[in-house]
């Protein structure tokens, strides 16, 4: 299992995926790796997120799958269940951390403040989505925040899209950001994946850019 170094620093950019369809799971996922997305979020907000993140880890065995949308112990469990390689929460309790340390799956809790940030540091957590990002406060609020703690590293999501993603990437303790710019509601609608990966690829070449 990938640690949340590697992780984080495979794409700029993490899909996150929202399945309303359960056999819109593969093709999506597949439009979205062929796009040069290899990291891919699955929530957990629908009926059928676990039963993807199962059907995306065969079919796509060099796709990195995680779980979205974690927030209980038993969410940790069932994800892990399913074959996600790591998780990622809006927020955190204790009791979600210490389920995940005991399940040995990385953990990508959301924070959007100092004291939030700072209690997690305390209990070993490094990796930290900022979210919700730009209601937040965006970029400076994120500066502000990796003024004083610069040891850790962030995936800012939530109002994270083409027109702000490069200025997050630009800060040096962003590693990747989270979106679902790419995951075009008529496209999918329509079965159009070819739609899907060009967008996956504009994306992915972010890093670059």
């Amino acid at each position: 299992m990938k640690n949340l170094d590697e992780i984080m620093t495979m794409c700029p950019v993490i899909p996150v995926i929202v399945i309303d369809h359960a056999e819109d799971a593969v093709p999506l996922a597949t439009a979205l790796y062929n796009g040069g997305l290899k990291v891919l979020e699955v929530t957990l907000r629908t009926e059928f997120g676990l039963g993807a993140i199962s059907a995306i880890s065969k079919a796509l065995p060099d796709a990195v799958v995680g779980a979205g949308t974690v927030i209980t112990p038993e969410d940790v469990r069932k994800a892990k269940a399913a074959g996600a390689e790591f998780l990622v929460s809006p927020g955190c309790t204790l009791s979600l951390l210490k389920a995940a340390q005991e399940e040995q799956i990385p953990l990508l809790p959301g924070v959007n403040s100092p004291s939030e940030a700072m209690l997690l540091l305390e209990h070993g957590q490094r990796h930290l989505k900022f979210f919700p990002a730009e209601a937040a406060g965006g970029v400076p609020m994120l500066k502000s925040i990796l003024g004083p703690l610069p040891q850790l590293l962030f995936c800012p999501t939530g109002g994270v899209n083409p027109g702000n993603a490069a200025e997050y990437l630009s800060l040096p303790s962003v590693a990747c950001v989270g979106g679902t710019w790419m995951l075009d509601k008529a496209a999918i609608a329509a079965g159009d994946w070819a739609e899907i990966e060009r967008l996956s690829r504009l994306a992915a070449g972010l890093a670059t850019s």
